[in-house]
């Protein structure tokens, strides 16, 4: 398993997530940045992750869609800011000290989202990770890539695994030029 160091960086509101050495023994199990939505546990791969940043209001952007909050300015790089609480329906909630942004880098893009907060990073190997449910043609799911349960002795424990390329690339949202969308 590879370890995570999270570095702040000074005069701004980041923390650099730093990937360590890759333990061979360890190279079947998959990463996941466990975040909080509405009370919910989702995991984003952490191998999309570039880094962890406290949530700063962005600058908004005329006739966007409620769920992309707008852009910063992030060393140089415009990234767009998308609340997934929003992109999702859930409740509206108050952005506190806990909200954070998780910079994303989506193959040619860099993309941010908004979460209700970041736990911590788990590895989950073939038994771990359970295959996502079906649902009827009414509900969109796709963007799910399967249901992540960490501890055998908790099976109430569940992380909703995202397809974080699907979900942002998918035609409700767009985030992702046509040539870089996930094949269906």
């Amino acid at each position: 398993m590879s370890a995570l160091q999270v570095i702040p960086e000074p005069s701004s509101h980041a923390l650099t997530v730093v990937r360590e050495h890759q333990d061979s023994s360890r190279s079947s199990s998959q990463e996941f940045l466990s975040c909080q939505l509405g009370g919910v546990s989702y995991g984003i791969p952490l191998r999309c992750v570039q880094e962890i940043r406290s949530y700063e209001a962005p600058t908004q952007i005329a006739n966007a869609p409620a769920w992309v909050k707008g852009i910063v300015d992030l060393r140089g790089v415009i990234v767009p800011i998308v609340d997934l609480r929003m992109s999702f329906e859930l409740p509206q909630v108050n952005y506190d000290a806990l909200t954070v942004t998780v910079v994303l880098q989506l193959r040619e893009r860099v993309i941010g989202v908004v979460v209700d907060s970041v736990s911590d990073v788990l590895a989950l190997s073939g038994p771990q990770i359970k295959p996502a449910p079906s649902f009827s043609h009414a509900l969109d799911a796709g963007y799910i890539a399967g249901i992540g349960t960490p501890d055998a002795e908790d099976t109430q424990r569940m992380l909703i695994l995202l397809d974080i390329e699907r979900l942002l690339g998918g035609a409700a949202m767009g985030l992702l030029p046509a040539e870089l969308q996930p094949l269906n």
